[in-house]
């Protein structure tokens, strides 16, 4: 609790920093509904880049609070999930905060709300759409979740007020300095695995399409003026304790009980995403992007914790079952007992599908400011650097 002290206090200096600095910049006070979401609007001239976030609920911030569902398998709006930094939930599928939260904290943003959280947005800072479960097939859980053509759709609407707010060119010039991030991909694939069907799709069209789709957003959001684009591998979604906990009890896969095919599944989908992108550099004016190997720095954690500070990295903090892995966390899901350990911070996962806070932090210094090894061919901070120049 400690550490969430004084992780809340830095973001408090910061917006402190951000208004001491009024005589170099247009600022304006805004205090939203929520006491942390306290922000200061400052379109600044020494730094025009917003951060626009698209995906799952690796970035949720809370969007599915405000779905219409009664299915709590896509939502994390009840205890103990926001337990080590916000003291209470958020929505956010963590025990506190996720890579962008710390991405905004990094390029000295305030932290972006929902977008679907009820009242006024001011999105000269950018904003979220990420959803829980969101694939990248409009068929991945549909209506239970926000999927990515939505997304797109709301990132329009946004594209749109934000020219009306600031005129043609000036929005013009926020959206092209601007930086997107996306996570997305992993629930396609996981879908199948917890008995939805894949229909009659062969292995290598079900692929086709889903990074037919993704390219299709990189390409819209492109031509409203993107230029700046950050995405991840997807994780090793086959070790994840919820997939090992499912073969445990069906006794598959024995020895570690990971999915061996999902997982060089999503190998291939990452690899071929990374080829996609080459040629997407080729072909649209002014695309820089960055890949983070999320996939490599996850499995390292994985195998090896104690290098990293945890002491456990294969099982959750928080779920019932075999490594945890029955998704039962917060009792909100059909399971009403689970267990929870004393100290997420030195558990890799949360609970049997989502990081803790402590390893989303880590990941996101990473995306930051790490070599090319990890993260390439830029990483975010030149993004952002790029943007404070121009």
């Amino acid at each position: 609790m400690a550490g969430a002290a004084s992780s809340a206090t830095s973001f408090k200096l910061c917006a402190l920093l951000i208004l001491i600095s009024s005589t170099a910049v247009l600022c304006q006070s805004i205090i939203s509904s929520s006491l942390w979401e306290k922000q200061v609007s400052c379109y600044a001239t020494n730094n025009k880049a917003a951060l626009f976030v698209f995906g799952d609920s690796l970035y949720d911030p809370g969007n599915n609070n405000y779905i219409s569902t009664t299915n709590t398998d896509f939502q994390a709006n009840f205890w103990p999930y926001g337990e080590s930094f916000f003291t209470q939930p958020t929505g956010r599928f963590s025990d506190g905060r996720l890579i962008p939260d710390f991405i905004c904290e990094y390029a000295r943003l305030p932290m972006i709300p929902p977008y679907l959280q009820p009242g006024k947005h001011h999105f000269v800072y950018g904003a979220n759409f990420a959803s829980g479960g969101a694939g990248a097939l409009d068929e991945t859980y549909p209506g239970l979740v926000v999927n990515l053509n939505t997304q797109l759709n709301q990132f329009k609407n946004v594209a749109n007020q934000l020219k009306q707010q600031l005129g043609d060119e000036e929005a013009s010039d926020l959206l092209s300095q601007s930086v997107y991030m996306i996570s997305i991909g992993g629930n396609d694939y996981l879908s199948p695995t917890r008995g939805d069907s894949q229909q009659s799709y062969t292995q290598e069209q079900y692929m086709s399409m889903i990074i037919g789709n993704l390219t299709s957003v990189i390409k819209a959001i492109h031509k409203t003026g993107g230029r700046k684009f950050g995405f991840i591998t997807l994780p090793p979604l086959g070790c994840w304790p919820s997939i090992k906990a499912q073969n445990a009890a069906n006794k598959t896969y024995s020895g570690d009980f990971c999915n061996k095919d999902l997982a060089a599944l999503v190998e291939e989908h990452s690899k071929a995403v990374s080829e996609k992108l080459q040629k997407l550099e080729k072909a649209l004016e002014g695309f820089k992007y960055s890949v983070f190997d999320f996939h490599t720095t996850f499995n390292e954690r994985m195998n090896n914790p104690s290098k990293y500070g945890f002491k456990n990295g294969d099982s959750a903090c928080c779920g019932s079952g075999p490594y945890r892995g029955v998704y039962s966390c917060g009792g909100m899901r059909g399971i009403k007992e689970y267990e929870l350990c004393e100290n997420a911070g030195e558990y890799l996962f949360f609970d049997s599908n989502h990081p803790s806070e402590v390893a989303y932090q880590q990941l996101a210094k990473l995306m930051w400011e790490g070599s090319s090894s990890v993260t390439g061919p830029h990483n975010l901070k030149s993004f952002f650097q790029l943007s404070k120049l121009s």
